[in-house]
């Protein structure tokens, strides 16, 4: 430990030396640049004290060590001496400043774009590219041509383009490599102004990635598909019943019966699919607020065993909690947590077999170790085949349809438990075997003391 705090002490000391050479560094640099600039305004001076001195060296005799310092002495007066300054000096030393300023700023300017964005001069060669260019294209290629940063055609001709006719370009990219991308990318030809300074840039492209925005208009796209095909199928039923018990049934006590009861079912269908879209509604607007209030998940438990012992009963199976832990202090909300749990021991039960048993147990993470709660909801029921895993948490995603339906279930239930722990700063992890059953673990971080 100590050589591990001692090296810890050394790496510290030499990052706070380089941040202190890089600052002398960088003020050597502004100390310098208008030093060179009297220099170069009062250049004909110095030749010709430069003259004078080998002339008095020659011919008068003057020691050769005497006339190198009195050429320093002559070189530091016109460099750091600012009262003699010519106007044309000042008007030099000025514009130099003004230039290496210009130069700063506009590379500035460019490094704060929110996009990636690069600089080409008029010949079309990069001039300078922000981090976010870098990290989209790879190494940054100053000096080379566009086409040494991409080589997509459209790209290319509308660069040419926006050079050639000094007017806005706009062009869509598409990459499917290393991963499928759209990217738009505007071209926008800089001012005269900036051909003031030599290396200038003269068009500025930003690249905006369209990639998340389409992919999230796909997610909103399929939610309002499944959710209208979820709601077709029992207001289609029920359209039905109401015009068999208008025409052939309206007569018939035993036909009128069997319609009620399914205009019955296909109505609470619908109903827990609305209240499941509210939840998840609900809780994906709260998902970025950590919740603030402490929950002790040994009650939460209890309490949703206790609520589903009836429901295990009517199916046959045994339902049990297991927990060494009198309280399991975590931060959180109540009824959300109460939500995860319920729906987890819900599902369990609905997907499990007649006789069989769920199992739900506490305990830490890992174990007898602080740091995270553990809770498994485990069932002996036929297990989910391994493909199904990854997607269980996608909205109205069901391995089996049809017994997913006829059990009562939405499609919604995982979805609303992964965005509820989400906001707990929690993890679901799912395992399942054929055959032998599946466990459903959540990963609460603890309550700080």
């Amino acid at each position: 430990m100590g050589a591990l705090e001692g090296a810890g002490c050394v790496g510290s000391i030499a990052q706070q030396l380089r941040l202190r050479l890089d600052r002398l560094r960088l003020r050597a640099g502004e100390l310098a640049e208008p030093a060179l600039a009297r220099l170069a305004g009062r250049r004909l001076a110095l030749c010709l004290v430069a003259v004078l001195t080998l002339l008095f060296v020659v011919a008068g005799g003057l020691s050769p060590r005497v006339a190198l310092l009195g050429l320093a002495g002559a070189v530091a007066f016109a460099a750091f001496w600012r009262k003699g300054d010519s106007a044309a000096s000042a008007a030099a030393t000025a514009a130099a400043q003004a230039g290496v300023d210009a130069r700063r700023l506009w590379r500035m300017v460019i490094d704060a774009v929110p996009d990636p964005a690069v600089a080409l001069d008029p010949a079309g060669r990069l001039v300078h590219a922000n981090h976010l260019a870098e990290d989209l294209f790879g190494t940054r290629r100053v000096g080379g041509h566009m086409a040494s940063m991409s080589r997509d055609p459209d790209l290319l001709a509308a660069v040419e383009e926006a050079l050639a006719s000094r007017q806005r370009q706009t062009v869509e990219l598409h990459g499917r490599v290393p991963v499928e991308r759209r990217l738009l990318a505007t071209m926008v030809p800089l001012g005269h102004a900036a051909g003031l300074l030599h290396d200038a840039p003269a068009l500025l492209i930003t690249f905006r990635d369209l990639t998340e925005q389409d992919r999230l208009a796909r997610m909103r796209a399929d939610f309002v598909a499944n959710a209208s095909h979820e709601l077709r199928t029992p207001l289609a039923y029920l359209k039905g019943s109401v015009e068999t018990l208008q025409g052939s049934a309206r007569d018939d006590p035993a036909a009128r019966e069997v319609f009620l009861r399914t205009m019955g079912e296909q109505a609470e269908r619908m109903s827990r699919l609305v209240d499941d879209l509210l939840s998840l509604s609900r809780v994906e607007m709260r998902e970025y607020l950590p919740p603030s209030g402490e929950v002790d998940l040994a009650t939460v438990l209890s309490d949703v065993v206790q609520t589903l012992e009836p429901m295990a009963q009517r199916a046959d199976i045994a339902l049990t909690l297991h927990s060494k832990e009198q309280t399991a202090l975590v931060r959180g909300d109540y009824d959300e947590l109460a939500q995860v749990f319920q729906n987890l021991v819900q599902n369990a039960i609905k997907y499990g077999h007649s006789g069989g048993k769920v199992e739900v147990r506490l305990g830490r993470e890992p174990a007898g170790k602080p740091g995270r709660w553990r809770i498994d909801v485990a069932d002996d029921g036929p297990g989910i085949a391994a493909q199904h895993l990854p997607r269980l948490t996608e909205r109205f995603y069901r391995v089996n349809v049809a017994a997913s339906r006829e059990k009562g279930g939405t499609g919604l239930g995982l979805a609303i438990v992964k965005h509820i722990l989400n906001r707990h700063r929690g993890e679901l992890t799912i395992a399942s075997t054929l055959g032998q059953g599946s466990t459903f673990s959540v990963l609460l971080p603890e309550a700080p003391v």
